[in-house]
């Protein structure tokens, strides 16, 4: 797959998303980033460990920015002090070309993004079975009435063989 077709792919997966989706996704390029860095490390890349870092970080203060505090109360307050400490875990990976702080950072971290993967699974088999049933619900579609005042007759044409054939 081309580079184009694999961004294109992204996005499509990221505009049909529900929102606990997007939160799933979001945690899954944190931790992504992560190893990155921490792989980084291993190598001595210095660069790849930084651009890694750098991008765990954005995102985690984007999570941090998208909290409801009015509406999240204490679940809001403790996740707040929760991407705090992990930001500031995340600086000492830069500072000490530390990967035991990302480390940290991802065992956080990850049953977060197990507890969204199951909430958007969840979500969207619940819209697919609503869907489902409003599809049940619906009647069919009538079959169109012959216009009022013409007759029908029998002028069928034949069909198109459609090329598909089966055999016994």
């Amino acid at each position: 797959m081309n580079e184009h077709a694999a961004h294109t792919y992204k996005q499509q997966q990221v505009n049909t998303a529900s929102p606990a989706k997007m939160v799933y996704m979001l945690f899954e390029k944190t931790l992504s980033r992560l190893q990155e860095a921490q792989n980084a490390i291993e190598r001595n890349d210095i660069q790849a460990r930084c651009n890694a870092n750098c991008s765990a970080q954005e995102l985690i203060a984007h999570l941090s920015s998208t909290l409801d505090m009015e509406q999240g109360g204490e679940i809001a307050a403790n996740l707040e002090r929760l991407y705090t400490h992990c930001m500031i875990r995340l600086m000492d990976v830069d500072r000490h070309n530390d990967p035991e702080a990302a480390e940290e950072v991802i065992k956080l971290l990850t049953p977060l993004r197990d507890s969204w993967a199951e909430l958007a699974d969840k979500s969207e088999g619940e819209l697919r079975q609503a869907i489902l049933t409003t599809q049940q619900d619906r009647p069919a579609p009538a079959s169109p009435a012959p216009a009022s005042g013409s007759q029908e007759t029998d002028t069928a044409q034949p069909t198109k063989p459609s090329g598909l054939s089966i055999s016994a």
